[in-house]
């Protein structure tokens, strides 16, 4: 597979997209976005586990789970969340989902609806339709990373990819973008993202291979610790390309093209992190299940102590040491082995044994002070492992969430 330069979610045949202000945003900036096909589709979702889901995630549940298989398109709208808006939001998200159907000349049933942005806010319907009747007069396979922008809200920068994925008859396109900067965390996806695909798959096939993607690139991240009401990655598939994608083989080589999107759409949502200057890979190996070594990952990601010491380039090592040891798992201490790197290759073991290794402090603070390093944990119980992506936690990030709504 080959990535393509600057793709993005209308790279895959028959897909369109547009993007336009309809004054959700108090900075006037995009806002609303419609992607559509020009055929039908199967699609797949997962979604937040958040106890308060909003009403675009209801409503999608609904509808996938009533019509996986003409499915038309999506409209998504940034700047405010339609979530914890009780049965009137339910009532805009349907009214939404009509609005885009109306203008796309297709059912309701095969229009998706996504939003992000502040929670607890209605929906002004009238800017919402409006924004959809503009944005339906301007579709076109040129706007896709104008799309990628138009859902941005805290993110400094729009998210986006494309590969081509090889088969004998030819090639299929698989495009994305997401969003998201903050509320990041498990599970289930910890922002929007909507992936595109030319390819024809089954809606049975498609949210299989979604689930296992999702859940080793947007569940393997996080910047907060903090799961959002909104969190959703819709996939749909057109067909576009004549490329029937059926057999095990097929799927195995297309799963990986998902999952390699995925992770970068996930990493790219981690290095955008709110107040974040830092990218950071926890690892964690020779653990006894994947999800004893998920568990440690976790915890070390989102502790506090351990993200500010990353801020400060303090290689604080005991602060992951401490932070695996109340991750619930049963560890032997005189098992544990340390290391960290930076992307110049150099590994420092800080740890063996559970003892501290004279090391050179220099040498590490230059490490942890680093745009991108990695720590790598080893349990010493099992062959199991696992990566997790996480930033530091800046002043910035209080800076920005302390008068988000102001």
């Amino acid at each position: 597979m080959n990535e393509i330069r600057d793709g993005h979610i209308t790279s895959p045949s028959g897909f369109v997209a547009s993007a336009t202000a309809c004054g959700l945003k108090e900075s006037g900036d995009l806002d609303l976005v419609l992607v559509a096909s020009k055929q039908d589709c199967s699609g797949a979702g997962l979604f937040t586990q958040n106890q308060f889901p909003a009403a675009p995630v209801i409503l999608d549940k609904e509808t996938l789970a009533a019509n996986p298989s003409r499915l038309r398109g999506i409209v998504v709208n940034a700047g405010i969340a339609n979530a914890c808006t009780g049965p009137a939001g339910l009532k805009d998200a349907r009214a939404t989902q009509h609005h885009t159907a109306q203008a796309l000349d297709c059912p309701n049933e095969s229009i998706l609806v996504l939003s992000t942005g502040v929670i607890g806010v209605p929906l002004d319907m009238q800017k919402i339709s409006s924004g959809i009747q503009v944005a339906s007069q301007d579709l076109s396979e040129e706007n896709g990373i104008q799309a990628a922008r138009a859902i941005m809200t805290t993110d400094t920068r729009p998210k986006h990819v494309a590969f081509s994925i090889p088969y004998p008859e030819g090639d299929v396109i698989l495009g994305g973008m997401a969003k998201g900067a903050g509320m990041i965390h498990p599970n289930m996806a910890t922002m929007l993202a909507v992936l595109t695909t030319d390819a024809r798959i089954s809606a049975v096939d498609l949210q299989r291979i979604l689930q296992e993607a999702v859940q080793e690139s947007f569940n393997q991240i996080s910047i907060d610790g903090d799961t959002s009401t909104n969190d959703s990655v819709l996939l749909l598939a057109n067909g576009a390309s004549g490329i029937s994608i059926q057999t095990e083989d097929r799927l195995r080589i297309f799963a990986q093209a998902l999952k390699e999107v995925c992770r970068m759409l996930a990493q790219a949502i981690v290095r955008d992190g709110e107040g974040a200057s830092k990218f950071v890979t926890i690892e964690v190996c020779d653990a006894r299940t994947n999800a004893e070594a998920r568990s440690i990952a976790q915890t070390i990601a989102t502790s506090p102590l351990v993200k500010t010491a990353f801020a400060g380039g303090d290689p604080n090592w005991g602060r992951i040491l401490a932070a695996a040891g109340r991750a619930g798992v049963d560890l032997d201490p005189t098992r544990i082995n340390l290391w960290v790197g930076s992307d110049s290759g150099i590994d420092l073991q800080l740890v063996m044994d559970g003892t501290p290794l004279p090391y050179d402090d220099t040498q590490a603070e230059a490490i942890f002070c680093a745009s991108e390093f990695t720590v790598r944990l080893s349990l010493g119980l099992g062959t199991a492992e696992t990566t997790y992506w996480t930033c530091d936690l800046t002043h910035d990030y209080v800076s920005i969430n302390a008068d988000y709504r102001t």
